[in-house]
């Protein structure tokens, strides 16, 4: 394998996910494999009642009191993964130069939670029920304009939003950052807080998530009953730097970001490609950075939502390209449900972990294939230990956006 860039390494990773605020529980939670969908008193009357919540979360001991109330949740949840990956790096905002350190951060939807509540508050007082805070509140860049204030970034500063996969393009867009030299530490992720009663009807009316009354069911990527995703938030990061600054500081590197690629479906606003071409265009174009070809790809963490046609694109895509040499497949969103704009960085960072620890979770949900996935090899029950030499993790969002992101281990392993 020869690359067509230097890797990048990952140095750190941070999570807040439905399975725990850590990237500790939030691995333990996907090897366990046990969905966290449970019934969410909040979306009680309408249409669909459950969703993957963050547990037990305390902005205002995570965070302090003064954010816990001015802030967005989806800016906790950034908050405080942005935080753990910084320290799991090795790194401290008081001893970095913030202008040559990069904040990329992707979302969806922004503070929605914070523009219902504002729109809420005109209905029923008019202009003056709404609050001076509400615009920082909600507008989509605040989130990585926040995390630059608290961790004293003053290098590039940007907010990618390309729906489910604005996370991974996130990673995506730090990764060129740090190849053109704008920068030496790229702090790259997702956030999204899209559990909001207007967000899930009109998910909803799309009939895009699953109303499976046994919500431990209700998320099943690639099985033969699947009828939706589970609506989920949280947030990812991953901190990347060139290897041979990661050595000369002697960081801990857990991965590294061999290859990144991103490309449009130009199809549908919100339907894939049927054959996923886009999606394959992204996922070519990676592993032409890597220096690699599909027979070099030992696993796919795949977007997975347990729709019906993503997963049939997904994996007619995946038994296409890897027809020689078929890589084992997972879906996180089994166990945390779809993170939206978070998803595509929560899934590379566990890309990360997987190959650190060279074993692939279960993808919670599936257990019967159907005639377009029965011939992927869906990673189920117990995680599986395996030779990892290159993974890849992929994402797509609506207004057919997709980006493929390609990892190698960090050790001796690596291709």
């Amino acid at each position: 394998m020869s690359a067509a860039r230097p890797p990048l390494a990952v140095t750190g990773i941070g999570l807040v996910t439905p399975a725990g605020a850590g990237a500790g529980p939030t691995w333990q939670g996907v090897l366990d494999a046990r969905a966290t969908a449970a019934p969410d008193p909040a979306l009680t009357g309408l249409p669909v009642g459950i969703s993957c919540r963050v547990p037990g979360f305390d902005a205002r001991a995570l965070i302090g009191g003064r954010d816990s109330w001015r802030l967005d949740r989806a800016t906790h949840f950034a908050l405080v993964a942005a935080r753990e990956a910084v320290a799991d790096a090795g790194l401290s905002p008081a001893d970095w130069d913030g202008a040559r350190v990069a904040v990329v951060l992707g979302s969806a939807a922004g503070g929605v939670g914070s523009y219902e509540r504002a729109t809420e508050r005109f209905g029923a007082k008019g202009p003056s029920g709404v609050s001076a805070l509400a615009l920082p509140a909600f507008l989509p860049n605040m989130a990585a304009g926040q995390l630059a204030i608290d961790l004293g970034v003053t290098g590039p500063v940007l907010h990618t939003a390309t729906a489910c996969a604005s996370g991974a393009a996130a990673v995506h867009t730090a990764a060129l950052l740090l190849h053109a030299g704008a920068c030496d530490i790229a702090l790259a992720g997702g956030t999204d807080a899209m559990v909001t009663p207007v967000c899930v009807a009109a998910f909803a009316r799309m009939r895009a998530l699953s109303r499976n009354p046994d919500p431990s069911r209700a998320s099943r990527p690639f099985d033969a009953g699947r009828d939706g995703f589970v609506l989920g938030e949280g947030a990812g990061f991953t901190v990347l730097e060139r290897r041979a600054d990661a050595v000369d500081r002697r960081a801990p590197v857990r991965a590294l970001l061999v290859g990144v690629g991103t490309a449009a479906d130009a199809h549908h606003p919100v339907a894939p490609h049927p054959r996923a071409r886009g999606l394959e265009a992204a996922v070519r174009n990676a592993l032409a950075e890597a220096g690699a070809g599909p027979d070099d790809v030992d696993h796919v963490n795949a977007h997975g939502t347990g729709t019906r046609l993503n997963d049939s694109a997904e994996a007619g895509l995946i038994e296409r390209l890897f027809a020689r040499r078929p890589p084992s497949v997972t879906s996180a969103k089994g166990v945390l449900g779809h993170t939206m704009g978070a998803a595509g960085a929560v899934e590379a960072a566990l890309t990360v972990l997987t190959l650190q620890h060279q074993t692939v979770p279960g993808t919670a949900g599936f257990a019967v294939p159907d005639r377009d996935t029965a011939r992927i090899d869906v990673v189920h029950g117990r995680p599986r230990r395996q030779r990892l030499r290159l993974a890849l993790s992929i994402s797509a969002g609506f207004g057919g956006h997709n980006t493929a992101l390609a990892f190698v281990p960090a050790g001796p392993r690596r291709p």
